[in-house]
């Protein structure tokens, strides 16, 4: 069976998070350690909890990247975002470079996951449903 462009749209949004995520965020906290320490040290956050951080991000991403424990891995991954919302407002980060960034990739990562799959829609209907009553 074909999949419509909504499905691939989500299916793009959901690899992009996903490469995002990895690349960008759990990567480098194994990868390269010491090269973020003094930025964590900024938020007030302990060295040595950066592994912890790094695998919870690792396990909510492959959560969500599994079609069939998606639903687990977006709310594991909302639950860490709005941590890192809450870690940039108590710092005072910039509002929508930083404090903020957390919710744009929020908002992706749950419209990939909308896009993809009709269970999802079903527990979400934001849009208007089209059957007859």
């Amino acid at each position: 069976m074909k999949a419509s462009p909504m499905v691939w749209t989500g299916r793009v949004l959901s690899a992009l998070f996903v490469l995002f995520m990895l690349g960008a965020s759990v990567a480098p906290k194994f990868l390269m350690p010491d090269a973020n320490l003094d930025y964590f040290r900024s938020l007030n956050i302990d060295p040595a909890d950066v592994p912890l951080i790094g695998v919870v991000e690792l396990t909510g991403t492959l959560l969500y990247a599994w079609r069939r424990s998606s639903l687990l891995g977006a709310v594991i991954m909302t639950g860490l975002l709005g941590g890192a919302i809450a870690t940039h407002l108590h710092v005072d980060s910039p509002l929508f470079s930083h404090t903020l960034f957390g919710v744009y990739l929020g908002l992706i990562m749950w419209a990939g996951l909308w896009l993809r799959d009709a269970q999802v829609r079903a527990v979400l209907p934001f849009l208007p449903s089209t059957r007859a009553s």
